[in-house]
């Protein structure tokens, strides 16, 4: 983590795909070593989807996001970040009435999800993914309409500049749809590299930022082949920078400079 706060970043975010895995207490030492703030992201594969129709796969899917919280509790880490509605890779054509059943189980799962949430004192960010990685939620205005279906306290929508790039006409506006719901935001290129480097309206996405009053972290999401489990979720089969170092390092220089002016 030191190498992380070098490079200028005040904060990081940890994916937890195997919450049992992570020396937890060796985390939060490094934390507090290094002063970065903390943001948990789950990893929803398929036997993580509050959306199943076997109840066993979705009482799992909550133990699994338990776990997650309790490590964000540990951390300090105020948002635990991810598509927890459902798992990732679920693109299908449905008849309307079981994909509103679907929505019926996703909340049902998330208002669980967030009264544990609240006793931790951490806030879910409802991630939209884009067509190809999800059927149920794509779009700020469907993370919105299920943040406030759930009418909890701890319910607030998180955005993803590179789902934004295909999902949404323009970014600035799904942030200022998300509105006061936003609670975090990720960033990469409309082809998941390096932020500066492709087609992303920034200014219109800082300005957003700005207008609905955001004040959380903006994380880089990056991902690289070298990660194999990861990048077969997100189809990642290319390097998209020569390093993850350079990935890091010239990102978070072209965000400083972007957000200064």
């Amino acid at each position: 983590m030191y190498k992380i706060r070098d490079m200028g970043f005040g904060a990081v975010e940890i994916p937890v795909e195997y919450p049992e895995l992570i020396d937890g207490e060796a985390v939060r030492r490094a934390l507090e070593e290094t002063g970065l703030k903390a943001i948990v992201c789950g990893a929803f594969g398929p036997s993580r989807d509050l959306t199943h129709p076997d109840a066993a796969i979705r009482a799992g899917s909550t133990a699994y996001m338990r776990q997650c919280l309790e490590l964000c509790a540990e951390w300090n880490a105020p948002v635990f970040a991810g598509p927890m509605y459902s798992a990732v890779g679920k693109a299908r054509q449905l008849p309307e009435a079981e994909r509103k059943a679907e929505w019926k189980l996703a909340v049902k799962g998330l208002r669980e999800v967030c009264a544990i949430a609240e006793q931790h004192g951490v806030r879910l960010a409802i991630e939209p993914l884009n067509r190809f990685e999800s059927d149920l939620v794509n779009t700020a205005a469907d993370a919105r309409r299920m943040a406030e279906e759930l009418d909890h306290p701890s319910a607030g929508v998180g955005l993803d500049s590179f789902h934004m790039s295909i999902e949404e006409k323009d970014p600035g506006e799904a942030i200022r749809t998300a509105g006061k719901w936003l609670v975090h935001v990720q960033v990469s290129e409309n082809h998941r590299g390096i932020p500066g480097t492709g087609q992303t309206p920034w200014a219109s996405l800082r300005d957003a930022i700005r207008e609905v009053g955001y004040s959380g972290v903006v994380s880089i999401e990056s991902f690289t082949p070298e990660v194999v489990e990861l990048a077969g979720a997100v189809c990642i089969w290319k390097q998209l920078a020569p390093d993850q170092d350079t990935f890091g390092r010239e990102g978070i220089r072209f965000l400083q400079q972007l957000f200064k002016s």
